[in-house]
This record gives C-alpha cells, structure tokens and sequence, in this order.
C-alpha cells in the first residue's frame, strides 16, 4: 500500500489551474423536472430547518476501484477518496462567506462530506434557489424541496452534488405482501406429505412449498449440516430505515419456534440517528430482517443498525423537521467505524429516477469504499417485476420522469449500484421465479465489466427488438442472484404471520454469505468482500440456475427466466455446499 500512496502524492501534485476565488456569478448546477404525483403545496417557511450535505469530488476514485479487491484499511480508503486541497479550501472558503465557522461544519472522516444545518432562507440564498413544500399525491407525506439549484461558477469543478435539493425518492421497504395464519391451526399445512427436491439434489420438507423456515432455507440452499462459530470475529448486519425497529420479543419467540437453540440470545443494537424509541414496537420488516437473517447465522455476532430519521414535514402545523434519504447519513455513519460488520443487506430502496444521478453516483462510490474494506453489500432488487410495484404489474404505465412522459422500465437504487450484489426472489420448491422479482437494466450506471458476458448472452437470446425502447441494454443489469422470497413465517407483535417480497430474499442470501466467511475464516482466509466479480467468473457452478417464471410490469410480461444469468433472478440461488468449496480453495486465498 505504500507504493500506492506514493502514487496518490504524486497524482495530487499535478494540480489543474483552478479558478479565482473571488465572488462568481450564480450557474445551475441541478435541475429536475416536477417530479410525477408530487404536487406544490406551499412556499417552504423561511425558518425550516435544512442538513445541507456538500459533497466534494473525489479525484482518486478510480484508483480505488481497482483496489477493491485488496482488503484496504480505513486510512488507505480515506486517502483514496479524499478532495484536493484546493476543493477543501475553496469550499471553505464560500461557507466562511456565509457565516459558517469549522465549529459549524461536520465533515466525514475523509472530508468528502461536509454538512451544515441552515435555514430555508440561508440556503435559497447559498443555492440561488426556492424551496417549497411539496406533498405527495397518493401517501399524502410532505417534503421539502426545489427543482434546481445554482452554485458560484468558481465551485461547480469543486462540489458535485448537495442535497437535500432535487432528491424526491420516498425509500420504501420491499416487500409485496403480509399475511397472518391461519388462526385456527396456527400453522400452513401441507398439501402432501411426499418430499420435494430443490435443485440442489436434497429432499425437502413439503411445508417448504407453502411456509418458508429457517429450516426450509438450509435445506433448500445445502447448509443443513453447517456449524458457524462464535469465536472467530465473524459478523453479520441488517439496516433499519422509516421507524422501523426490531423486537427483541418477537426474535425470542421466533427463536423458540424455529432456532431453539438460540433463545435467549440477541443482536447489537446501533442507532445511526438517535431516536427516543426504546426499540420495543414491532416493525414488520425489521422483524423479518432480523429473525430470518440472525436466525440463519447463528450464532454469528449480529448487528441492527437503525437510521431513523426524521418525522415527515407536516406544513399545517410547522413541523421544524423533515425527512432526509438516509442512505448517506448511513454511509456517513458506517465508514468513519474502525470495525463493519463483513457482510450487510439492506432491503430498502426506490425508483432509481427518483434519485438525482449525482447523489445516486456518490451514495454507489459510498458503498463500493465498504468493498475495498472487505464488507459484502446486498439488496433487494425491489417487487416491481419491470416497474414500479405501486399497482397491478399488468397495468403499470410507468413513466418516465424526465418531461418527456415514455413509458419505460423503472430500475431501482440502491439495487443498481454496480458494488452491491442484488438479490431477486424465488418462490415454490422445485423453485421459479417469484412475479414480483425486481429486475432490470439501470439508466445511470454502465454495465461493469464483471458481467459483461453473462448479460450480452442474454441480450443475444432475446428475440430481436423485444422490449426495445423500454430499457437501457447497456446499464448494469440486476439483479446479480436470487433466494427464496415468499411466505416467510415471522413473528410480529407476538402473533405468526407470513411475508413475501424481496426484503425476504436479500437477508437470506447475505446470510448465507457470512457462513461463506465462516468457512473462510476457518481455514485462515480473509472475508469475501466485494462480491460479484468472484460471483460472474469462478463462482457461477456454485448457483442453481432458475429457469421458469417471469416479472411482469409497465403493462408487459416483463423478462423471463431463462438458461444462465437474467434479469429475473440473475446467477441462480445458492448452493452452500459448492460454493464453499469455490471460496475455501487455494485459488481464492
């Protein structure tokens, strides 16, 4: 790493000729279109409250892209990612103009980030801007917001993005559906009593088709046998967004009826935003975050960070405070930590138009600094099928939101960054694609080059102009692979109940991921990190390719299922017990 360092010294001295410091003239720096089915509702009051977020460029960014793979240490990722001194100094420059004191800045451990707390009227004037109040059409939440913003001309080469501006994203959790058991026998009953095969060649229970357990998965997925220890620094996570928490009673009881021999157990507990709550409601999601993904690891040290954010603006009554996309306050948070937690799922997210590329860029080269760390990242790929999952996919209009009003596919953030793996949903044992698997091609990120083989193999199956004009065949494909995502039984406010969606599929697969770093870690090696260019390559034998099923949306039938990767279920579910044999051989040492 010292050799690289030396480069970066050297890079950084060869500073470009950079513009006056004095006074410049106003440019637009952002601008959006009125974002669909919000409307106005008022001029934002000029004592709101706003968290500014600067973010400043990071000029060795692709150097640490192609360190990814190295395990770097925290110093090493901030050097990677720091802003050229003379972007510090002329931001500071123009906050020091404004009245804002170091004392009044917080800046994240590389000091890419700066983040001041600024009235309405303050920031109009720093971003030669209006806020307004704007509501929601169809949930009635208010935000505050503006459809462009300018910067001096002088800084445009030295911020890239500040927000919250023209960000309208409303952070949803993925899953399609929840329902309770049958009360009378408090359980799914299977329609026979013969076993089913998956895929992987082992008899499972026939329950499995309708109930999903912990149980179910390790015998779906070959880990039955598996023993993780506790002993050996391994370490699990799950996030936590929209007051979601996780009820400690809830995984107790779950831990009686699926994982005896963890009661009495728990997780670490990490608040990224402080919140009065106690953590005793019951959050449907964060419930079977938690439950399924420590139920599966055990008894691997499991952590549950909540960000919870503020309380929407209500405008009727003055509310000081509104909410903030959280994924760089998480980010914020996660990397200035000496120790991550090696594997974490996230099973939020949005439609990616409704995230301004800049900040959407910037959140992906947040998590891909978790990469080069050694963490492994997945998401859901979202329940849409092709589009949005607001309604019936058959009758998904799905437009655009750039004024021209197409109908297109909508890709989904985070799914899409091309440093997350993405996780689609399955359903039934033998397993097909679940109708709601999210899946697709993103608008803003280019196809990496990990899986430029596998989605041109598919692109060249599909009949010719299929689709065409509906999506991007050049954006990163998602998702990356897939699990079951249907009919999990949890337990939520004391009572069982059974959740579908891809907020299922994402902590099932990352779970599995960290018995992966178990076996690992066993024989002397280091965690897995960064996954999918191992997954595309040297790994693919280790999947159980899907092949039937679809996710229709935006009024089609949406992609299929097919031989090899697509943009259904991507590589396939896993089996345990190849791939642990793939990641625990002398090559991936």
């Amino acid at each position: 790493m010292r050799s690289l360092l030396s480069c970066l010294a050297i890079l950084t001295s060869f500073a470009l000729a950079f513009p006056s410091r004095r006074e410049s003239p106003h440019q637009v720096k952002e601008r959006v279109f009125s974002p669909r089915d919000w409307e106005i509702h008022s001029v934002a009051p000029s004592t709101h409250r706003i968290e500014l977020k600067i973010g400043l460029p990071q000029p060795n960014f692709d150097i640490l892209e192609k360190h990814l793979y190295e395990h770097l240490s925290k110093a090493e990722v901030e050097a990677l990612v720091a802003p050229h001194p003379e972007s510090l100094e002329l931001v500071n420059d123009w906050l020091a103009s404004h009245g804002f004191g170091e004392e009044d800045i917080v800046r994240s451990p590389a000091q890419d980030w700066a983040t001041i707390v600024v009235p309405v009227r303050l920031a109009e004037k720093m971003l030669d801007t209006e806020y307004h109040v704007w509501t929601h059409a169809t949930s009635g939440e208010s935000i505050v917001r503006t459809t462009s913003y300018s910067l001096p001309i002088h800084l445009h080469d030295h911020i890239e993005v500040v927000q919250p501006t023209t960000i309208f994203a409303r952070l949803k959790s993925f899953k399609s559906t929840i329902h309770s058991l049958d009360k009378q026998t408090g359980q799914i009953v299977a329609q026979t009593n013969t076993p089913v095969v998956s895929a992987s060649g082992i008899s499972v229970d026939p329950s499995c088709n309708t109930t999903i357990t912990v149980t179910c998965l390790k015998e779906l997925y070959n880990a039955s046998s598996v023993v993780p220890s506790a002993t050996i620094n391994n370490s699990f996570a799950v996030t936590g967004y929209l007051e979601q928490f996780a009820n400690f009673q809830d995984l107790q009881s779950f831990y009686a009826l699926e994982v005896p021999e963890a009661v009495n157990t728990s997780f670490n507990v990490v608040s990224v935003v402080k919140t009065t709550s106690l953590l005793a409601e019951a959050g449907d999601e964060a419930d079977l975050d938690t439950q399924f993904g420590f139920g599966l690891t055990f008894p691997i040290n499991g952590t549950f960070f909540t960000t919870a954010g503020s309380p929407p603006f209500i405008p009727d009554i003055g509310t000081p405070t509104d909410t903030n996309e959280p994924y760089i306050t998480w980010l914020d948070f996660i990397l200035a930590q000496d120790d991550i937690p090696l594997v974490i799922s996230t099973s939020y997210g949005d439609d990616e138009q409704t995230v301004p590329e800049s900040y959407a860029k910037r959140a992906c080269a947040g998590f891909a600094q978790l990469g080069a760390r050694g963490v492994s990242l997945t998401s859901s790929s979202g329940d849409g099928g092709v589009g949005d999952g607001d309604s019936d996919p058959t009758t998904q209009t799905c437009f655009t939101n750039d004024g021209t009003n197409r109908t297109e596919f909508l890709s989904a953030f985070p799914t899409a960054c091309p440093f997350i793996t993405s996780v689609g949903g399955t359903t039934n044992v033998p397993e097909v694609a679940v109708f709601f698997s999210g899946g697709g091609f993103s608008n803003y990120f280019a196809r990496p080059s990990y899986q430029d083989a596998a989605v041109k193999a598919f692109l060249e199956k599909l009949p010719k102009g299929t689709y065409k004009g509906l999506f991007n065949p050049n954006g990163r494909a998602f998702p990356d692979v897939s699990a079951q995502a249907n009919n999990f039984l949890v337990v939520i406010s004391g009572e069982q109940e059974l959740i579908g969606g891809t907020s299922a599929s994402s902590p099932t697969f990352a779970a599995f991921v960290a018995l992966l770093n178990d076996a690992r870690l066993k024989a002397g090696l280091p965690s897995l990190g960064f996954l999918n260019p191992l997954l595309y390559s040297t790994a693919v034998s280790g999947f159980n390719d899907i092949t039937e099923g679809n996710n229709p949306g935006c009024g089609t039938e949406g992609f299929n299922a097919t031989v090899g990767w697509d943009p259904v279920t991507g590589l396939g579910t896993p089996d345990f017990g190849k791939l642990a044999e793939i990641v625990t051989s002398p090559s991936r040492a």
